[in-house]
């Protein structure tokens, strides 16, 4: 179904009128009468669930921290609510997130909701596809403007948190409510090659992020009061002081009702919100059980990150080369309770769109099921006529090196191909795509995706799928099949 911005509001489980500005009481931290446990075993048994649950939480945190707080980062962007343009396509310089897309001109912005709501405005866009994605603390895709949901239209779209209560202006054509103070706001807009840069480049110009007072003409209001954002520790985000983190975080969401008595066993091991120095209190043999259990769960969110197919019920075509998977993001209703999924999603591709947005199949493995290897083997892609990617906007594949997952350097600086790129089709319609390490000595240059000299992953991007290729079964790519 092709939701549109009133129905995914809608849906949202915290939906309340907008516009005051006032904020409303907060709860600080939860009861902490609870004991820690004295059982390693318990301790890391429930380390392993609370990690899982934690993981994407914690990789969006590593991107906030960043992006947004830490001013002497490589990747920092700027404060929050303060929207900023990239002018360029995504090449192998940038390593914020994984898999990032080479079809668009990206904006970024992390919106700060705890004193009031910021207002998003788009202009008239035409004819070409763009998406503004609304992600939550817990990695949800809690709204869309673009394209799909709302359409090419100019207009201004109030996103809130959880704690505002007030009226949504008139002036206003759409809102999305937030279960989380700080929401991630990434816009993507199409571009049809080099040329076409600055057009998009004009249309960034015109998109603008407005906080509610000023958009309403008002005194600024007040601003949100300080906060201290602990420092961003991969090492620590990956041992028993994950619980500091997540109970920062805690401090700034609204968990689900249904999550209460999952979270009142997380106490146990010092999982409590605001308790922001909880794991210094741990004894020590607690810690190491702590530590045991978000091992367990790393590998268990790896071994769901390569086996996010399709959910249980969902019919996709048989390919050994290529999975293709629906739901594995979507909006807090969808991903309810699926935190293993969810976890699995952030770590293979951090910020993915819902299927009717943009539909992902990955390829990992030649038609014989082998890894993917341009140090060893080249590779070919056999599109006939009619197995064309169907999509309402465009198609791309885009190569990834492993295991960082970004973008190969490559002699002709070709990151990405798709419908877009000059290719060459063959007499009867059909499509041969290279895929090597070497550029081909002969035929279909034009046609050649650089692979690196290793392991390497493939990901297709069908943006605005047609409804036949998210419905069962699901459309697969044709195989890779290695040069023998």
């Amino acid at each position: 179904m092709r939701h549109t911005i009133g129905l995914l509001a809608a849906a949202m489980s915290v939906l309340v009128p907008l516009g005051c500005t006032e904020r409303t009481s907060r709860t600080t931290r939860a009861d902490a009468d609870v004991a820690i446990t004295e059982s390693p075993e318990e301790a890391r048994a429930i380390a392993q669930e609370a990690y899982v649950y934690a993981y994407p939480m914690l990789e969006n945190y590593r991107t906030l921290y960043t992006q947004a707080v830490d001013r002497n980062a490589t990747g920092y962007q700027g404060p929050f609510n303060e929207l900023v343009h990239r002018n360029q396509l995504l090449d192998p310089s940038f390593k914020d997130i994984v898999r990032p897309n080479n079809d668009t001109l990206y904006s970024f912005v992390w919106l700060d909701l705890r004193s009031q709501p910021v207002v998003v405005t788009v202009p008239e866009i035409g004819d070409r596809y763009y998406s503004v994605q609304l992600i939550d603390m817990f990695t949800n895709n809690i709204g869309y403007v673009g394209t799909r949901t709302t359409g090419a239209q100019a207009g201004s779209y109030l996103v809130s948190g959880p704690r505002w209560q007030g009226t949504r202006p008139a002036n206003v054509a759409g809102e999305i409510a937030s279960g989380s103070e700080f929401v991630y706001c990434i816009i993507r807009t199409e571009v049809r090659g080099p040329d076409d840069v600055a057009n998009v480049t004009a249309l960034q110009k015109q998109v603008h992020v407005t906080p509610l007072s000023v958009f309403l003409g008002r005194p600024h209001g007040p601003g949100a009061a300080g906060l201290t954002f602990p420092r961003y520790q991969a090492k620590k985000a990956r041992s028993f002081a994950f619980i500091d983190y997540l109970n920062f975080l805690l401090e700034e969401v609204e968990t689900p009702a249904g999550e209460a008595s999952m979270l009142a066993r997380f106490r146990k091991i010092g999982i409590s919100p605001g308790a922001v120095s909880e794991s210094t209190r741990l004894p020590p043999p607690i810690r190491d059980a702590i530590n045991a259990g978000v091992g367990t769960a790393l590998i268990e969110i790896s071994k769901a990150a390569l086996n996010l197919g399709p959910l249980e019920g969902v019919v996709a075509r048989s390919s050994p080369s290529w999975v293709g998977s629906v739901g594995i993001f979507g909006d807090p209703s969808e991903m309810a309770g699926r935190y293993l999924v969810r976890a699995g999603a952030a770590m293979v591709g951090l910020y993915g769109n819902d299927a009717e947005e943009a539909y992902y199949p990955f390829g990992n493995a030649d038609d014989s099921g082998d890894a993917l290897d341009g140090a060893k083997h080249r590779y070919v892609m056999k599109f006939a006529k009619n197995e064309l990617p169907p999509v309402d906007a465009f198609w791309s594949m885009t190569m990834y090196g492993l295991p960082n997952q970004l973008m190969v350097e490559n002699p002709i600086n070709r990151y990405s191909i798709g419908d877009r790129s000059n290719l060459g089709y063959d007499e009867d319609g059909s499509l041969t795509i290279c895929v090597q390490h070497e550029a081909p000595k002969e035929g279909h240059r034009q046609n050649w995706l650089p692979a690196p000299a290793g392991p390497f992953s493939l990901q297709f991007r069908m943006y605005l799928p047609a409804e036949e290729a998210i419905e069962a079964p699901l459309y697969l790519p044709p195989g890779i099949e290695r040069v023998r």
